[in-house]
């Protein structure tokens, strides 16, 4: 079911994977993060995507198998995570860009001792930070999920903000960045 979900295109991928929970098993605990915001990047098409100009040994996932992790190493610094998407014999990823919390805070506290409670998850570097999440995940296999990183299908009743996508240079005219907003009443 979430093979189907993610041969999808990245764009929609991106908006309704919002909600789902990332958990990650650590020395320490579990960690439980719902995901808050994203980006869709594309093949070609998308002069903001690490695969604009083909296929590289950087971007290499980004072409396979859906619900692969595609991690790199951003400003000699930061890790940023993707989750590989896109229909058959396209390209895409989705960045996850932000997260809050529902297991685990001491955990990732100790992840970011320094950060202030605002910023604690409100970035993809940030985000790996709190997960400890590096190159050695990169190539992990969200289909055939080990407790050290699943991704769960969780429902919300939540308005969706869809704005251009931050952070980039090209490619800003596409309206493929995600945000959870505020919880709806029930109707």
């Amino acid at each position: 079911m979430l093979k189907a979900f993610l041969e999808q295109d990245p764009v929609k991928v991106a908006e309704q994977i919002l909600g789902y929970h990332l958990v990650r098993q650590t020395p320490l605990g579990r960690i439980r993060l719902r995901i808050t915001e994203t980006e869709a990047y594309k093949g070609s098409e998308d002069p903001a995507s690490h695969s604009y100009r083909g296929l590289t040994p950087r971007n290499q996932l980004m072409f396979g198998d859906v619900g692969v992790v595609y991690v790199y190493f951003i400003y000699g610094m930061h890790f940023c995570m993707n989750i590989v998407s896109h229909r058959e014999g396209e390209v895409g990823a989705i960045l996850l860009r932000a997260a809050e919390v529902m297991e685990g805070y001491d955990i990732i506290r100790a992840n970011r001792p320094k950060a202030a409670e605002r910023d604690l998850i409100n970035g993809p570097a940030k985000l790996t930070q709190a997960l400890n999440i590096n190159m050695g995940f990169n190539g992990y296999d969200l289909l055939q999920p080990t407790d050290e990183l699943v991704l769960e299908k969780n429902n919300h009743n939540r308005s969706i903000i869809k704005t251009s996508r931050i952070g980039i240079s090209k490619g800003q005219e596409f309206m493929w960045r995600f945000v959870l907003g505020k919880e709806q009443p029930n109707k």
